[in-house]
Formats: structure tokens, C-alpha cells, sequence
């Protein structure tokens, strides 16, 4: 078997002879095929008996009837009833066992869907695929694929580019394919939870210079640009996903593990597929951009109105695009909840509809191009409750330099905590923590270093070191300690001749308040505090030691990550069912 856990040549699951025959509603024994079979078995012609030198050794070929994979045995009138055939009982397989294994697979790939996209819908699909899969470079862009014992940062990429039958009245003609809908799936290492980060089409960011793989196997570097909208990172200049990936790894910090991009159809597919997503509207929405016409309350969409649904925004909230970020994250929540629903994942013909559908709809990069791969990342992302994935958006405020508000720029108060709390793996719900999870009793005296009296910032002595961060770390920490927060009392006392991975707080007992000033002001954790003793500084005066270690993220950044999402920071999660405003 290859990495990827593909059977040797030759070798064939038994489960794989069993196919849903959707004339009978039965499944029904396949014979190994000659040639390949559609994922979706539909009526077949008669065809004629090949020659025993043509069919394989031992086994005589049976002419198949239109409309019938295997036709059923006759027993002669009178003859004891048969005994079934070797793995079936009836019609159906006797190792249930095999059955199992596949529906297992096929619902885990389901789960861990994708995201779609129509001229700004988005959609967020789980699915174990049997079929066609396009797959383009990631030009090195990502950490080279997602791993099992590690937390999964997935990029999906919906573009408003025309492509397929029946959209030419969407989007911009003219469009080369821009990222006008973008998520960031966040995985949590345990799998309990998950986040997804919506990334604002018109955020106002800068692009990174972008290696990409042309179609001669060369590499050329598409230049960067300053200042732009976000969904100019693919398409515009010939920009391809990796450089939505570089630009989102410049944006948040976080590199993505894979990527994958759709484009109109995939909605229109997959909600067919699925039997249609039920969605609740607070009021009437009749867009004659969109093309959405629906009353105020509890509607099935699929196909050509799921699309209108996602891409409406002149209707809801205050008629923009992160109205419509809002609006395509009820319609995801919504989705995810049908995927899981037992009317999807007991049904085999939706379960096959589904697969054929997300093969045909997506894109994915180069190192997610085998079903082997698709269907192991099912398989994690399948463990998800839909209770503990959050979906949020990126912080931001209207671009000032605007009179006329077109674009927004990043929120520099609540964006990095956002950002950092996906760096550190952190859920945005509250998940039930395992017994080895709790407190030790070393973690409790640490905690307990912070608690107690606190001096005045004007009060805090102390000298900082460089041990491991960048250089002119202590420096920056140095002007914002004093021009900031007030700490006059501080020098920089240069390097530290050594290399802390952990940024350390060392002090005398008598200046544990000062101590715990510095570490309120500094975001540091009860662990970095070291009691011990004091040094004196330049002018031969007591003073605590800060050693920056690596850890260190710029000056004035928490030590710290955030338990929960800053105050004002849009989030809601798949399991509640929300009405558009």
C-alpha cells in the first residue's frame, strides 16, 4: 500500500462490487469491470457474451440486462431453494461490516466539505471524493499538506468567474477569477472544535511577491502590490490560489496546509445533491440583482436559488459585503447541520449524488490531488460537533481614508487576538476539557504569582534583555514600556548571551508587585514569573530582569493568548439555526 493507504494492484474491496442500482432501489453485485464504471450507476445496454479467452480465468461472463448490473439466478420449478452466494444475503452483502466501512468513508468525506462560491457565496463542504479531481501547484505556498496529529488550517477560495452552462447573468463577464469569497477552516489539534474566518473581499491588504509554476514547469514570480483589495489576490496579474495563500499568510500569520477553490456551479450542485438547505428569512427579500425572491420565514432552496441566496446582500443588513459574509455563514451553518443530518448520511443515491457533485465543483492544490488524501481528510474533519465550529470574521473598520466607503482595513485592537487565538489553537466555544486536562498543582502556583497587590507602573524597576527574539527586540519593549504604559524606571540592558525559547520575568521577593504591574501590563502568564533575586541596574539601584525569548511577537503584543474572542467581534456557530435580517 502507498502512503495514502491505496490498495495493491490488482486487489478489490469487496464493498467497491456493491452498487446502488437507482432503477430497483437495491444494491446489487458487480462483477470487476473492464473498463471504468461511472460513479453513478445509471441503465446499461445488453451486451453480448464475450469469449471465454476474454473473460477472466475460472469465471464464465454473464450478459447483462438493460436497466440490471447482475441478473438475478432462475431456480428450476420444484428445486430446493439455493444457497446465496459467498458475501450476500438476498440482495444485499453479508458483511455488513464492508458496508459499514464505506459508508463510514463516504461520511466523513461528506463532512468535510468545501467551500463554494458564487460572485461571493461561500460554502463549506466535507467530502470523501471517487471521481474527477482537478488540482493546480501550491508553488510551495502551504506547509505541504495537512497532518493528523497537528490542528488543519484549510484556505477555501470561492472566485466570480464564469464558468459552466447557465452563468453567464452572474458575476462580472470581464472577471479573470478574483477571490471574492474566502474562509480560513481552522481544525483544533483534539478535533473538538473548529473556526472559520471569513476574509472580507474588499479588505484593504498588501500582496507578497508570488512564485507560480507556469505551464512549462518554469517558475515566475508575479510581483507583489501594497494597499489593495483582497480578492485582487487571485486572478488580477495572473495570480493563481498560492497567492491567496501567501497573502492570507502575510494577513493573519497563520500558513495554510491546503487549499481548495470553486467557482458558481459547486452551490448549484451540491445543494441539488443534498436535497435542498433549509434557511430562515426575518423578512421579504425580493433583489433584483441577485435574483432572490423569497418571504419572511422558513424556506428548502437548492440549485439557481441557493446561488441567489448567497449572493444577495442589497437586501440584507446594510446592503454590503460583510452583511452578506453574515448571510453566507447562516447558509454554511445551515448546510453543515443537513450534511449531518441522518437523511444525508443514511440515504446511499444522495450519498453518491454528493461525491459526484464535489469532484466535478472543486479545485484543489497539489498536495490534496488523490482520493486517498480527500478521504483522510474527511475522516478528521468528520469528527467535528457542528456545536463547536464558529464561524467569525476578520475584524475591520471602514478604510478613513474613504469619503465614499468602498473598502475596510484591518482592526488593529481586535484583530491580532483573533489572529492569535487560531495561531494557538484556542476555540471560540467553550469545550469540555479532559480530566488530564486540569490544573496541576505546579500550574496552580503559578497562577498564584499573579494574585496580590500590584504596584504602580511609575514604581516598576526594571532592565530587559534580548534572549532569542529578533533583533532590537529590547529596544522596541523599552520605548513602549516608558512612552506607553509609564514604566520610566526601565533600561536596555542588550543581550542576554543566551537563548530562552520563553520570555522570563526574574525577581526579588520584595518586588513581587512590581512583578505583577509589569506582568499585567505585559500579558505574561504566571509561569514566565521567576522569583529569585535581584540584580542592580546602571546606576546600582535593585531591579527585576525581563529576558525576551522567542516568544516575543513585537512590542506591546500580549505574551498571552486570549481565552475567548474580544468584545464586539462578530461569531456564531453551525448548530443554531439564525433568521436573515
Amino acid at each position: 500500500m502507498d502512503a495514502q493507504g491505496r490498495g495493491r494492484a490488482g486487489e478489490i474491496d469487496p464493498a467497491d462490487q456493491w452498487v446502488l442500482n437507482p432503477h430497483t432501489g437495491e444494491y446489487e453485485l458487480r462483477l470487476t469491470p473492464s473498463a471504468p464504471q461511472s460513479g453513478v450507476p445509471g441503465p446499461r445496454r445488453s451486451v453480448p457474451s464475450p469469449s471465454r479467452t476474454g473473460a477472466p480465468a475460472g469465471r464464465t461472463a454473464t450478459p447483462v440486462a438493460p436497466g440490471r448490473d447482475v441478473p438475478p439466478p432462475r431456480r428450476r420449478r420444484g428445486a430446493p431453494p439455493e444457497e446465496p452466494l459467498p458475501g450476500r444475503r438476498g440482495r444485499r452483502p453479508v458483511k455488513k461490516k464492508s458496508t459499514a466501512k464505506k459508508a463510514l468513508l463516504w461520511t466523513g468525506g461528506t463532512m468535510a466539505f468545501v467551500l463554494v462560491a458564487a460572485a461571493g457565496g461561500g460554502y463549506l463542504y466535507i467530502r470523501h471524493l471517487n471521481g474527477n479531481i482537478t488540482s493546480v501547484s501550491d508553488d510551495g505556498a502551504s506547509t505541504g499538506g495537512f497532518q493528523s496529529d497537528k490542528a488543519i488550517n484549510i484556505l477555501l477560495i470561492g472566485t466570480d468567474k464564469r464558468t459552466g452552462a447557465g452563468n453567464e447573468s452572474y458575476g462580472d463577464k470581464n472577471s479573470v477569477g478574483h477571490a471574492d469569497t474566502t474562509i480560513l477552516l481552522h481544525v483544533s489539534k483534539d478535533r473538538t472544535n473548529a473556526t472559520a474566518l471569513s476574509i472580507p473581499r474588499d479588505l484593504i491588504v498588501d500582496v507578497p511577491d508570488c512564485p507560480t509554476t507556469q505551464a512549462d514547469g518554469t517558475t515566475k514570480v508575479i510581483a507583489g502590490t501594497d494597499s489593495v483589495r483582497f480578492n485582487t489576490s487571485l486572478g488580477q496579474d495572473e495570480r493563481t490560489p498560492s497567492c491567496t495563500v501567501r497573502t492570507v499568510t502575510e494577513l493573519t500569520g497563520i500558513q495554510a496546509d491546503n487549499f481548495m477553490v470553486a467557482d458558481f456551479n459547486a452551490v448549484k450542485t451540491l445543494t441539488t445533491a443534498v436535497g435542498g438547505v433549509e434557511v430562515c428569512l426575518a423578512k421579504d427579500i425580493d433583489d433584483e440583482d441577485s435574483k432572490l425572491k423569497l418571504s419572511k420565514g422558513t424556506h428548502t432552496i437548492s440549485g439557481e436559488q441557493a446561488l441567489a441566496f448567497v449572493r444577495t446582500r442589497h437586501s440584507v443588513g446594510f446592503g454590503g459585503d460583510l452583511s452578506r459574509i453574515g448571510l453566507q455563514q447562516q447558509f454554511l451553518s445551515a448546510l453543515m447541520r443537513k450534511l449531518k443530518s441522518n437523511d444525508t448520511l443514511t440515504n446511499p443515491a444522495k450519498m453518491l449524488k454528493l461525491a459526484e457533485a464535489g469532484t466535478k465543483a472543486l479545485t484543489v492544490d497539489s498536495q490534496l490531488d488523490s482520493i486517498g488524501k480527500l478521504k483522510d481528510l474527511g475522516l478528521e474533519l468528520g469528527k467535528l460537533n457542528v456545536k463547536n465550529l464558529t464561524f467569525t470574521t476578520v475584524p475591520v473598520v471602514d478604510n478613513p481614508t474613504e469619503k465614499v466607503k468602498a473598502t475596510v482595513v484591518l482592526n488593529k485592537s481586535t484583530a491580532p487576538t483573533v489572529f492569535d487565538m487560531i495561531k494557538n489553537d484556542v476555540s471560540f466555544t467553550e469545550v469540555k476539557k479532559k480530566a488530564s486536562e486540569s490544573k496541576s498543582a505546579e500550574a496552580a502556583e503559578a497562577a498564584a504569582r499573579l494574585k496580590g497587590t500590584k504596584s504602580a507602573a511609575s514604581e516598576v524597576r526594571v532592565r530587559i534583555l534580548n534572549g532569542g527574539a529578533a533583533a532590537g527586540s529590547a529596544q522596541a519593549e523599552l520605548e513602549y514600556l516608558q512612552n506607553e504604559e509609564g514604566v520610566l524606571k526601565s533600561e536596555n540592558a542588550g543581550n542576554a548571551g543566551t537563548s530562552l525559547a520563553k520570555t522570563t520575568l526574574e525577581y526579588a521577593p520584595d518586588q513581587a508587585d512590581q512583578a505583577r504591574r509589569l506582568a499585567d501590563i505585559l500579558g505574561l502568564s504566571g509561569s514566565a514569573l521567576k522569583p529569585g533575586k535581584s540584580v542592580t541596574n546602571s546606576q546600582g539601584l535593585p531591579t527585576m530582569t525581563l529576558t525576551l525569548g522567542k516568544d516575543f511577537k513585537g512590542a506591546g503584543v500580549s505574551f498571552t493568548t486570549a481565552t475567548k474572542a474580544p468584545e464586539g467581534v462578530q461569531q456564531s456557530t453551525a448548530d443554531k439555526v439564525e433568521c436573515a435580517k
